[in-house]
């Protein structure tokens, strides 16, 4: 092994001592053993999940050629070498998470096609969103009998499809709203991923895809004033944000920032559609009777968006003063000031314009105090696409804009060669 060759090349030159070089080959071989154990666990998940489809697709191609009674064992076959495989993991192979994962994942899929399976032999009638419904409520136990996390990541996907299906225009006898009420059944093993494996890669995946769910299907609640979801989906982003910057990820990589990094592209992408005057022209023409309003399903959810952000805002900064408070975290709280003041003004479109170009160089600011290209960056991308939508919105001539362009240009230049100059600096 080269790693053992270099080791004994610095024992000899009394670079390291033996202790010190047992240390170090120690570390790389149970790196090498961790890095083993990953593969495992996702070539069994991802073996168990083909093998799952694979045999769908051959009893597909054969399905019309077999008897009422071949097709209910096949029906039920998988889901009962699903159960077999979990309860072997169970009992024989419980510190196994290959095991324990590829089981779960493979009766995961099991019970999806024993149902469709059992519907068509029957001429069962129903929906796909029924059906999906089914699905996930059959597998939300699996998750924590078999303490998966890949089925609370299938189960998360399943529910997301589920949520988006039923209420994005799609007729169905079920209801949208069934998908938080499932959602709020996965968190428990969320919270519980969180404290015991904080680190593991699968708690990555759940950084990322529970925000990104709950994104993605939060548009459902949009009825008759839909006007108002654009304050519930800010205050979301602003509470993403504030998640993201809590304690808990603080220090972390970028790959555990899933909250913060939705939180500020969502956050910057909303107040640059904002930008623009069409929205708040519509918005001055809206009229909101107050007995419709307080029962609206989106005056709701933005209430309680709203209230949840600024209690977890306010809350952790509540021994250090609000001067340690991030911009960005406030920015929800600005935009309801720019809401109320759109409904009778049209300053409301300038006052965004201003809130997006401070962040931009509050974000620039934030970079060159931390010596950081990347923040550095960030910030003049946000500048940037700012006077990108104004190219394209607003009647300027070809050398105004021009100059603008030339201006951010340099701005990149200058900045970059300012960061780089530092570090040299103080290198030396």
């Amino acid at each position: 092994m080269r790693i053992q060759k270099e080791l004994i090349e610095l024992i000899q030159a009394d670079v390291i001592s033996q202790e010190t070089a047992d240390r170090i080959h120690s570390y790389y071989k149970n790196q090498r053993g961790a890095s083993t154990n990953r593969l495992f666990i996702v070539f069994g998940i991802l073996g168990a999940i083909l093998v799952g489809l694979g045999i769908i697709l051959i009893i597909a191609h054969n399905w019309d050629d077999l008897s009422r009674a071949t097709k209910d064992i096949v029906a039920f076959l998988p889901l009962i070498v699903g159960q077999l495989l979990c309860g072997y993991s169970l009992l024989k192979q419980k510190a196994s998470v290959t095991w324990r994962e590829s089981s779960a994942a493979f009766l995961y899929f099991a019970v999806g096609a024993s149902i469709s399976l059992v519907s068509q032999i029957y001429n069962i009638s129903g929906d796909t969103g029924a059906f999906l419904l089914l699905w996930m409520l059959l597998c939300l136990p699996l998750i924590y009998v078999m303490n998966s996390a890949i089925t609370s990541l299938l189960y998360l996907a399943g529910i997301t499809y589920y949520g988006a299906y039923t209420g994005y225009g799609s007729t169905t006898s079920t209801s949208p709203y069934l998908f938080w009420l499932l959602l709020l059944g996965m968190l428990p093993y969320y919270y519980r991923l969180l404290r015991k494996s904080p680190e593991s890669n699968f708690i990555i995946f759940h950084h990322w895809l529970l925000p990104l769910s709950v994104v993605g299907v939060l548009g459902t609640v949009a009825q008759q004033t839909d006007e108002l979801m654009y304050i519930a989906y800010i205050s979301l982003f602003g509470l993403y944000y504030t998640i993201g910057d809590l304690n808990f990820f603080k220090g972390r990589d970028y790959k555990y920032s899933g909250y913060r990094i939705i939180g500020f592209i969502g956050t910057i992408s909303l107040l640059l559609t904002l930008s623009f005057d069409w929205f708040w022209v519509g918005l001055r023409n809206k009229r909101f009777p107050i007995h419709e309003l307080v029962v609206a399903p989106e005056f709701i959810t933005a209430i309680v968006l709203s209230l949840t952000a600024a209690i977890l805002l306010v809350w952790p900064q509540k021994n250090n003063g609000l001067i340690r408070l991030k911009p960005l975290s406030v920015v929800f709280v600005l935009f309801l000031l720019i809401y109320s003041v759109g409904l009778y003004a049209s300053f409301s479109v300038v006052l965004v314009n201003i809130l997006v170009f401070t962040i931009g160089v509050l974000t620039i600011k934030d970079g060159a105090k931390q010596n950081s290209l990347g923040t550095l960056n960030v910030g003049l991308l946000i500048v940037t696409l700012l006077v990108l939508c104004r190219f394209f919105d607003r009647e300027l001539s070809f050398v105004i804009r021009g100059l603008l362009f030339v201006t951010v240009g340099v701005g990149f230049f200058v900045a970059n060669y300012w960061i780089l100059k530092k570090r040299k600096t103080n290198e030396d």
